[in-house]
């Protein structure tokens, strides 16, 4: 069960180091903006809340606050006297706080996640009034990805308001909701998505509920020399060496990053002792804005058609794209358990690397859920550095490879259960503290106390909407060749979409730079011979 009650109350000392990072963040801001805030009279962080928000609008001439008794903490953000429709219901500390920083550019029309036309256009179309409301944690690391999109839909579309709740202040409405994971979204009091998301998700997800005012469809095809897919290390890769040889690129893709975006550290990257996923994401993501690329994000390939010597892609924002090469590199996505509790704590205790993820456990207790190669390897890995790892396996016997398993044997800090079930992962509402499983041959349940779950059950390569053009092996992995040509001629793929051997951050950078320059080679042969 998962409980609100149980997260701290994290307060921002607004100091002058932070006062002078957002006086020049808002220094070029040009509308005026007003804080106006409720708070009961009696209220026992009334102090503190009247304290952040002076402090906050402190920082700069154009931001003032209003505050009011009223029946709840809270406070909405009003632009040049009017309404933004934005609202934040408790204190945006913690994770939050650049939501409110980011509330206050977007609505000034500043900030790099300000989506480009075709999405705002989108956002416009959406039928009706919607009253979205997100209950969130200010431990979450993945909540503010939620308020932040939304908040962005509520100043494109004035239909549209958004509201940020710290359940921690509203538990007895999170009760009556039922509520056990953050972040949770309710569209006009009904749910409407629980989990992390990105900004193109959302929108479709509202759009299936509440409908467009009109279909956008794209007449026009847009031509580029190379399209990728995917802005994960290799498609970032691929990208920045095509625009290198002057070619004309666009990046469809859901997310900058792609699976990096879930890993907490990486420390295996050469030349960078450390970095998180975030950062490395947003790196990639400056790095591809250095160059004459189209980075499309929060789009969906929906299909591709092949006539000759072009490649049609269509997305799920209605646009048509065509281009001599594609070079495909949609990454791969680790098999999850989907069991409660699982989405909620990844990354906070829930892991799939145990490369980049396994040296945060040091001297700790883990599990590793599949008994395969993977699983098992993972679980050698992890019993270098953790006190004891316990493996757990669906099946009655192993399935790694015999020398593995001798391994396996020899470590005196591993335990290995077969026939075992996972149906549950346990935390305290900050990180995991244990797992549920089940005994299939007897149906007893028990919980394992541990501090972290590292799930090996296989990875599934992003290739659907390309198998019907490119060869795939068994796991759907892309069969290149060592050019990263693909068996559809001006097809390529690069990273963890194809069968390359090792799924890691490095190689996969490797693999987008030698697609890319395989693409350049063949176009150039092809001219040539013309």
């Amino acid at each position: 069960m998962f409980y609100l009650r149980s997260f701290l109350f994290i307060t921002i000392m607004l100091d002058n180091d932070i006062k002078q990072q957002l006086q020049s963040i808002f220094a070029n801001m040009q509308a005026k903006y007003t804080l106006d805030a409720t708070v009961p009279e009696l209220h026992e962080n009334r102090k503190e809340f009247e304290e952040f928000l002076n402090d906050f609008a402190s920082s700069s001439d154009n931001i003032s606050c209003k505050i009011n008794d009223g029946t709840q903490l809270a406070f909405s953000l009003w632009k040049n006297e009017k309404n933004t429709g934005i609202k934040f219901r408790g204190i945006p500390n913690g994770h939050e706080f650049s939501s409110l920083i980011l509330a206050v550019l977007n609505s000034d029309g500043q900030g790099k996640n300000i989506p480009d036309e075709t999405l705002i256009n989108r956002v416009k179309a959406l039928k009706g009034k919607i009253n979205l409301t997100t209950y969130v944690s200010l431990t979450c690391t993945n909540c503010p990805d939620i308020v932040q999109a939304l908040n962005l839909m509520a100043l494109l579309n004035s239909n549209i308001t958004h509201e940020m709740v710290d359940g921690a202040l509203y538990q007895t409405e999170v009760d009556a909701l039922n509520i056990q994971a953050v972040p949770s979204v309710f569209a006009d009091g009904q749910l409407l998505h629980v989990g992390k998301a990105d900004f193109g998700t959302l929108l479709e997800e509202l759009n299936a509920q509440y409908g467009s005012e009109v279909e956008i469809t794209q007449t026009e095809v847009k031509f580029y020399d190379v399209i990728v897919i995917g802005s994960g290390p290799s498609g970032t890769s691929a990208a920045i060496y095509s625009a290198r040889k002057g070619l004309k690129v666009a990046v469809i893709t859901d997310k900058t990053g792609g699976q990096v975006n879930d890993t907490v550290g990486i420390e295996n990257l050469i030349s960078i002792p450390y970095t998180t996923g975030k950062e490395l994401a947003a790196q990639l993501k400056t790095h591809i804005q250095h160059y004459a690329i189209d980075l499309l994000e929060h789009r969906r390939v929906e299909k591709i058609t092949v006539d000759g010597t072009e490649k049609i892609i269509s997305t799920s924002s209605g646009e048509r794209f065509t281009a001599a090469s594609i070079i495909v590199a949609t990454g791969a996505t680790w098999r999850k358990l989907n069991v409660p509790g699982e989405s909620e704590y990844i990354g906070r205790g829930v892991a799939f690397c145990p490369h980049c993820d396994g040296p945060f456990y040091k001297g700790k207790h883990v599990a590793v859920v599949g008994g395969g190669n993977s699983g098992i390897e993972a679980a050698i890995d992890l019993s270098g550095i953790c006190s004891k790892v316990t493996v757990f396996e669906y099946a009655e016997n192993l399935k790694a490879d015999t020398v593995l398993q001798d391994k396996a044997k020899n470590r005196q800090n591993m335990e290995i259960f077969t026939n075992v079930q996972t149906t549950e992962v346990i935390g305290n509402g900050e990180k995991v503290t244990g797992i549920r499983i089940k005994r299939r041959d007897t149906g007893k349940e028990e919980i394992i106390n541990l501090d972290g779950i590292f799930v090996q059950i296989g990875l599934m390569a992003n290739s659907g909407v390309f198998k019907e053009f490119v060869k795939t092996n068994h796991a759907g992995e892309i069969e290149i060749d060592g050019h990263c040509r693909t068996n559809q001629q001006g097809i390529y793929a690069a990273g963890d979409v194809t069968n390359i051997p090792y799924k890691q951050i490095i190689i996969s950078m490797g693999e987008g730079a030698k697609a890319a320059l395989s693409a350049f080679e063949d176009g150039m042969r092809s001219t040539s011979s013309n």
